[in-house]
């Protein structure tokens, strides 16, 4: 199966695989590897001596952050299966536009942690929401900033019910 990467969002390159041997760009590449540990590899190629360190890997992005000889590249890998969506308008991996946050479960509102305004990460806690027992943090599904907040603290909320509306003009 072919594979395209992006590196640094500049140049792209087609990877395929045919057994052991690497085609790029449907030339093919003699690699001699060498595994110095979990993140750090020697590569050998034509001739060449690289030492290249493993920075981050996003699986889910299909993203990774990799340090060649000291510099450092954002490599991005799409498959077929994602050229294909991609040429759909239905990209998997990418965000999406939310215009709002709906509570995932009934339960009540312990604790608020953003207001009208408010730009935040994704990942970051927006709220704090109590269903059997236990606080579940709520967060942010991407970059945004929030519109409003359509609850306040101690409010009983039911599941599917919008708790904070998104400002899609970022």
């Amino acid at each position: 199966m072919m594979k395209h990467i992006l590196v640094n969002n500049n140049g792209t390159y087609a990877i395929q695989m045919e057994g052991e041997d690497v085609l790029v760009d449907g030339s093919l590449i003699q690699l001699d590897l060498e595994d110095y540990s979990n993140n750090h590899i020697h590569v050998l190629l034509k001739g060449k001596s690289y030492s290249a360190e493993i920075v981050t890997v996003n699986y889910k992005e299909k993203e990774a952050e990799i340090k060649i000889n000291g510099n450092l590249y954002h490599i991005s890998l799409k498959d077929e299966k994602d050229a294909l969506l991609e040429s759909l308008g239905m990209e998997l991996n990418k965000a999406q536009s939310v215009s709002n946050l709906k509570a995932p479960m009934p339960g009540l509102v312990l604790e608020i942690r953003v207001k009208a305004g408010d730009k935040v990460n994704k990942g970051d806690c927006l709220l704090v929401l109590e269903a059997m027992k236990m606080e579940n943090l709520i967060k942010s599904p991407l970059d945004i900033t929030i519109k409003s907040v359509e609850i306040y603290k101690g409010d009983k909320v039911e599941k599917n019910q919008v708790l904070i509306q998104f400002d899609n003009t970022i």
